[in-house]
């Protein structure tokens, strides 16, 4: 749940970069939510039910949705435009989830360090010394 609050509190940052666990655990959180609105509109028989919370529930995601993605391109120093290649039919979806499973670049890029590294190097440092 960690991992689906922090793309909400980074909701319009299209800039940095994000990781392979926070773009698939936000997916399958908003896979959960989906599913469990549409079970109640089940449980209630009515579609009423279940197109105005899915409708505001997608309205809600989208910004975010875009964003962490755009953030997960980042992380493979591909700019965010990539997300285009979902447009070609059939190889574009493939393509897409091929880049979405891919390990992002080990030392920082264009868009920022990596985010599986610590920021403070204080480990790499012990034993070094300064001249």
């Amino acid at each position: 749940m960690n991992w689906y609050a922090m793309a909400f509190s980074k909701y319009a940052d299209f800039s940095g970069r994000s990781r392979r666990k926070e773009y698939w655990m936000f997916n399958l959180f908003n896979a959960l939510i989906v599913v469990g609105i549409v079970f109640i509109g089940a449980v209630l028989g009515s579609e009423d039910y279940v197109m105005y919370p899915l409708g505001i529930y997608v309205l809600a995601i989208i910004i975010p949705g875009l964003a962490l993605t755009v953030r997960r391109l980042h992380d493979q120093g591909k700019s965010g435009w990539y997300m285009l290649v979902r447009c070609i039919p059939i190889i574009g979806g493939i393509w897409f989830l091929v880049l979405m499973c891919t390990d992002g670049e080990y030392n920082s890029n264009l868009y920022g360090l990596n985010p599986k590294q610590p920021v403070d190097n204080e480990i790499q440092d012990i034993g070094s010394v300064e001249v």
